[in-house]
């Protein structure tokens, strides 16, 4: 869903590695119904039906703060993996900071690689049982706001849903080893489902440490080369952190320069 930045469903990238642009989305939908004379919570495209209760304001909240947290962590990740690994797995649950854990692990070192482990794992599923919260609240709704963003989304959107009705609960635990496929819609759909937030959360765990596990296995299998790799992403994460904050702006001004001509 799902939600590091290895798994296409990890939650801070899919908000929405699950529902990108849940802000900005809001305050078009917002303008745009105050133009026809409507509220603006009665735009069809939002996933709630008639006046959102506080409940539902509050976990739209909580969505659109999963992407502002990807984006400010997004520059700083390379900084933080530079300082420490295990910082970083702590943040984001990093796919690189497991290959960087299980690589040190192999050349003698880092004997406390099993709570490196257990952070990543805990980071990378921690926004997850939102998007259960918001199946649990909006039932399909949810599922139509995540696909309508795009061509793409409705796409990918599409095979998630055939994944969760097919297998059910297991759809849980696979969507950690698929690519390309919104974990934020897995989780709305086992919402909407009505599982429990224990069950959703077992299952959901076990897939992330499964999922974490293999980067850090294939670190400990490369080794001293894969060390190399991550100690020179740490040498250069200045750069590399300018570069995505130059990159963000640059995304966030043509998106609003495209915007612009639709809202006149």
């Amino acid at each position: 869903m799902s939600s590091g930045d290895s798994h296409t469903h990890d939650t801070e990238e899919s908000a929405p590695a699950g529902l990108d642009g849940a802000t900005s989305a809001s305050e078009v939908a917002g303008e745009e119904s105050v133009a026809e004379g409507r509220e603006w919570w009665e735009d069809p495209r939002l996933p709630w039906k008639g006046k959102p209760s506080r409940t539902d304001l509050w976990c739209w909240g909580a969505i659109s703060l999963i992407g502002i947290y990807g984006l400010v962590t997004l520059p700083l990740r390379p900084i933080i993996l530079g300082l420490n690994p295990y910082a970083l797995a702590a943040v984001n649950g990093s796919s690189i900071a497991m290959v960087d854990i299980g690589a040190g692990l192999r050349l003698g070192g880092e004997p406390h690689w099993w709570f490196g482990l257990l952070l990543a794992t805990l980071s990378v599923m921690k926004f997850d049982w939102i998007f259960w919260w918001a199946g649990r609240l909006w039932g399909h709704g949810m599922i139509e706001v995540i696909a309508g963003r795009s061509r793409w989304a409705a796409r990918t959107a599409h095979h998630a849903e055939r994944l969760a009705r097919r297998f059910g609960s297991v759809a849980l635990f696979l969507v950690w080893f698929i690519p390309f496929v919104p974990s934020a819609i897995i989780y709305a759909f086992v919402g909407n489902a009505r599982m429990s937030l224990k069950k959703f959360l077992l299952i959901d765990f076990l897939g992330a440490l499964g999922n974490r596990t293999i980067y850090f296995y294939l670190g400990y299998r490369i080794g001293e080369p894969a060390k190399d790799v991550v100690d020179l992403i740490g040498k250069y994460s200045w750069y590399i952190s300018i570069a995505l904050i130059v990159g963000i702006f640059a995304s966030s001004a043509l998106r609003g320069r495209r915007s612009t001509p639709a809202r006149r």
